[in-house]
């Protein structure tokens, strides 16, 4: 676990944060995917980036046009920030009774002030969950990622049953309409067809009888499993 003072502003967290978010693996992250992600400019991206990898100890490892990627020290900062992230989320989910399209933000705020003893409190609390709301994985008290091997709706053959694993982030009005449609984490869903001329995935959600069509851009961020 990290210290609780680390010293680092909220937005070199969101650096870190990002490009972890965008490469968990380890592969390089280009400047326009994280000036995407964040929604800044990519010359803001590329000095921020400079900044981290001449600190002390080195929180990236940067080199013009070949990408960035996490130190050591970088991706334990950023798995101790998603910690918090998703415990928060799960706590304001679980305990206060909130949406899990109404917690990202709030959680984006705190995730900055509460502190690992804090965070700790929380897992407690919730019984040390391995996911939060959306299913994404919370890195353990040794920031440890909990394994999960999923593919993409749109990826699934037609008369294949999945269960839903993860909904990947959007807006809250995605989560929203998926929430009310009742694809969320643990939801068993069947996928009839796959229409190539639409690029629609064409679904029923449980024990409903009626057919749902899915665009694929909605499609490709719910990850499944087979069952």
């Amino acid at each position: 676990m990290l210290p609780e003072n680390e010293n680092l502003s909220e937005a070199i967290q969101d650096y870190l944060k990002a490009i972890y978010e965008i490469s968990p693996d380890g592969d390089p992250t280009s400047t326009n995917d994280i000036a995407d992600r964040l929604n800044v400019a990519p010359a803001s991206v590329t000095g921020m980036l400079k900044r981290l990898s001449t600190m002390t100890p080195p929180l990236v490892a940067y080199q013009k046009h070949h990408g960035v990627q996490l130190t050591p020290h970088g991706r334990q900062v950023s798995l101790q920030v998603l910690r918090q992230h998703r415990l928060i989320e799960s706590f304001l989910v679980g305990i206060l009774g909130y949406a899990w399209d109404e917690v990202h933000e709030e959680a984006e705020r705190l995730e900055h002030v509460v502190s690992p003893r804090f965070s700790e409190g929380l897992a407690k609390l919730l019984g040390d969950p391995e996911f939060d709301p959306h299913g994404d994985p919370i890195p353990d008290r040794d920031l440890q990622v909990p394994p999960m091997v999923t593919i993409p709706l749109n990826k699934v053959s037609a008369n294949k049953q999945v269960r839903v694993r993860r909904v990947s982030m959007g807006d809250a009005p995605l989560l929203r309409y998926l929430g009310e449609m009742g694809v969320h984490p643990g939801a068993e869903v069947t996928v009839l067809a796959q229409i190539p001329f639409d690029q629609t995935t064409h679904i029923l959600i449980g024990a409903d009888p009626q057919e749902r069509a899915l665009g694929i851009e909605i499609a490709r961020r719910v990850q499944v499993e087979l069952l």
